[in-house]
């Protein structure tokens, strides 16, 4: 006899929720309630990890303190001093540049910046580092000595806390950026050498009216990334 879900609603539910997460690029400046925050995190909380290892810490901001991160981020002394804690792309190549591309001139295209012009695509990429206008940033470190798979760890936090959120009504951004400014990030939360810094999340709530947030990026179809063996 086949077996059946627990609950045959939670798989469309789950469906619906991947569906409607996307990486937001602007934001309300209404702040998300503490609370909602702290349900956020106590869900996230669950994500597995390499021996039940839970090598994420969090550093969360309140929408004070991340007005005060936003304007000591986006400086020149915080740009001067751009140095990643874990090493980023060495090369785009084939299909992973063809996406990236595609996610690019998407965005571009919905902001109004043609095809080339450097100047406008630059103040875009600027965005990066005033977190999109968000409120709150969440700054995930992971343990330095548990490597590669501790930072794994970490990504896998990354999409649980996204996905959290959404199911609140809240929306994010995962940003490599942020961790582009990691000996910035080091002096300014006192973050001990023993901890890498993976990547921030800016998150809040969404401004729908923006450009920015009205394109979708796609999806390769599943067989194109499994290989089935019988």
């Amino acid at each position: 006899m086949p077996s059946t879900p627990l609950d045959p609603d939670l798989a469309p539910a789950f469906k619906t929720l991947l569906s409607e997460r996307y990486s937001c690029r602007a934001y309300l400046a209404e702040p998300v309630a503490r609370e909602t925050i702290d349900t956020i995190l106590q869900m996230a909380q669950r994500t597995a990890s390499w021996c039940n290892s839970q090598p994420w810490q969090v550093i969360v901001t309140s929408a004070e303190a991340t007005e005060r991160l936003r304007q000591a981020f986006d400086s020149d002394e915080a740009a001067a001093d751009a140095a990643f804690d874990i090493a980023p792309p060495a090369e785009y190549r084939g299909v992973y540049q063809e996406r990236r591309r595609e996610c690019g001139f998407q965005l571009y295209e919905s902001v109004g910046i043609v095809r080339g012009d450097r100047e406008a695509s630059a103040r875009q990429a600027q965005e990066n580092f005033r977190f999109f206008g968000a409120p709150h940033v969440a700054l995930v470190t992971t343990e330095a000595l548990l490597g590669t798979y501790g930072a794994v760890d970490c990504g896998a936090y990354v999409g649980n806390f996204m996905l959290a959120a959404r199911s609140l009504g809240v929306a994010s951004i995962a940003q490599a950026a942020v961790a582009s400014r990691s000996r910035f990030l080091h002096r300014w939360f006192e973050i001990p050498d023993d901890r890498q810094i993976v990547c921030g999340i800016s998150f809040g709530y969404e401004d729908p009216s923006h450009p920015a947030n009205r394109f979708r990026t796609t999806r390769a179809a599943p067989d194109q990334a499994c290989q089935w063996v019988d």
